[in-house]
């Protein structure tokens, strides 16, 4: 007996998921966007004659859906926003749309998934990100502060004029 595949796009923000179904004419609809409303919403769709396979796009939630359903061994899918294809003429961006559109493109085999890198990979990248980000509010801080004391005629005359001892 043949699996029915039901292929799910999902545009995912802080505090909504938008689902779309290419199974279904009209899309599935608004869900919270938490793990719960997520599991709720397969449990829903899951029966013992559906595969579900799901893709989202790389945003600033991060991988957390990816690893959760990965868990749950359902097939998950994330991909960059350069990567999917658009045409011209698709001005109109809702989250419906956006939903839709991926699970579309993702039924016709058009999305090109990127690698999901491991928690541990994360964390280091987020580390040396949170690093670069202060050496250079450091530098700019430190910008303004040399500005601000030329503005008020005081000039250093030594060799540097920072220290970091």
């Amino acid at each position: 007996m043949n699996k029915i595949v039901h292929d799910i796009g999902l545009d995912v923000h802080k505090e909504t998921i938008a689902v779309a179904n290419t199974t279904e004419v009209r899309p599935y609809g608004i869900i919270g966007g938490t793990l719960e409303a997520l599991d709720k919403l397969i449990k829903k769709l899951a029966a013992h004659d559906v595969e579900l396979r799901l893709v989202y796009e790389a945003g600033p939630c991060g991988y957390v859906i990816y690893r959760h359903l990965k868990s749950k061994g359902i097939p998950c899918a994330v991909v960059s926003p350069s990567l999917i294809p658009k045409k011209a003429s698709d001005r109109v961006k809702t989250d419906r749309r956006d939903a839709d559109q991926l699970a579309r493109l993702l039924r016709a085999g058009e999305l090109t998934p990127i690698h999901v890198p491991d928690q541990e990979d994360e964390a280091i990248r987020d580390l040396v990100r949170a690093r670069t980000a202060a050496m250079n509010d450091r530098r700019q801080a430190r910008h303004r502060l040399k500005g601000f004391l030329l503005r008020l005629g005081f000039r250093y005359t030594g060799r540097s004029s920072w220290n970091s001892s």
